[in-house]
């Protein structure tokens, strides 16, 4: 039987390493594909050596040529941490525009299924908790946040588009807070920073009062409800998440006790849009894809608290001083 084939944009961060794991232990041949202004080749060193693995040094945003035939398309690559929006804001619109035109304009012309990866900041500060697919969203347009949010919003129209219009056989996720190995430490997301500044010997940093809840699913789990989506027969975007909630002072807490570390909490001013409530509405995803989160949050933060630690401490500088920054924090 032949060997399918996936690109898998974004290959090289977080999520798109171990979604080009799971693809290669699935049987497929995947083609990696990322720029690297966000992505790190550690994460994918592993695979090098893959006779069913070939890597492309490429900004999707530019014309993407994928010689042969291709059956699916996972179009993950974009800079996604606050930390980025301030640094590359016109990069990570133009990879959520033109990067899925792009993608979508080669899954037409290789007749290939593709997956675009959106966001549950598509529903930005919301006024609807938990959050269902079928709500719209309270996104500011012009603030901080923006760029990302307003890109994924794009992705999701424009895919919606080309399946409506040119039949192109089409997935859309949104994906909540995931978490797990290959994170980058200091990209300003609560999960990272909070184990940062444990490694460190530093106190905690909550911003607001903390009483803003996330929900936080493991990389394994989101990777299985990508699979299930990308196999599936649902065109309509699907929240992939785990419902779990978790306020953000509480969950600083639990990183003090994973850690052992005996400094302080301390609070600093909420940043811009900053979204009080997170939590996904997984119905779909249970009913359409028989798939809910396995793995619970005291097992997942082990791993990915002793993965970081196993880094060498030259990693564990200190959040960029931009996640500070007057155009990001009240």
């Amino acid at each position: 039987m032949k060997q399918k084939r996936i690109l898998i944009t974004g290959a090289a961060g977080f999520l798109g390493s171990h979604l080009s794991d799971r693809f290669i232990k699935e049987g497929f041949r995947v083609i990696g594909m990322d720029n690297l202004i966000t992505g790190d080749l550690k994460n994918i060193e592993h695979l090098f050596k893959l006779e069913q693995f070939e890597f492309y040094h490429h900004d999707v945003t530019k014309f993407i040529h994928i010689q042969g035939d291709l059956d699916y398309i996972l179009h993950f690559a974009s800079p996604a941490s606050p930390i980025d929006y301030l640094k590359i804001p016109i990069q990570t619109l133009k990879v959520g525009a033109m990067g899925t035109h792009n993608c979508l304009g080669l899954a037409k012309a290789k007749n290939a299924r593709i997956l675009v990866a959106s966001t549950s900041e598509v529903y930005g500060d919301p006024l609807v908790h938990p959050q269902t697919e079928e709500y719209w969203g309270n996104v500011n347009p012009v603030g901080p946040r923006g760029v990302y949010d307003e890109a994924k919003r794009y992705m999701e129209s424009i895919t919606m588009a080309y399946h409506t219009f040119h039949n192109v056989d089409t997935r859309i996720i949104r994906i909540f807070n995931t978490y797990g190995p290959r994170m980058r430490l200091n990209d300003g997301r609560a999960l990272p920073a909070f184990i940062g500044q444990a490694l460190r010997g530093e106190d905690l940093t909550v911003f607001g009062d903390g009483s803003q809840t996330r929900s936080f699913c493991y990389v394994d789990d989101l990777v299985e409800g990508i699979y299930r989506l990308l196999m599936s027969d649902y065109n309509m975007p699907v929240n992939i998440g785990n419902p779990d909630e978790i306020s953000l002072k509480d969950f600083a807490e639990e990183i003090l006790q994973l850690t052992g570390n005996k400094v302080k909490i301390v609070y600093k001013p909420l940043p811009v849009d900053d979204p009080k409530q997170r939590q996904p509405d997984i119905t779909k995803a249970r009913t359409i894809l028989g798939w809910q989160p396995t793995v619970n949050r005291s097992e997942g933060l082990k791993i990915t608290y002793d993965y970081f630690k196993s880094l060498p401490p030259e990693e564990w500088s200190k959040v960029p001083k931009e996640f500070a920054d007057s155009k990001y924090s009240k």
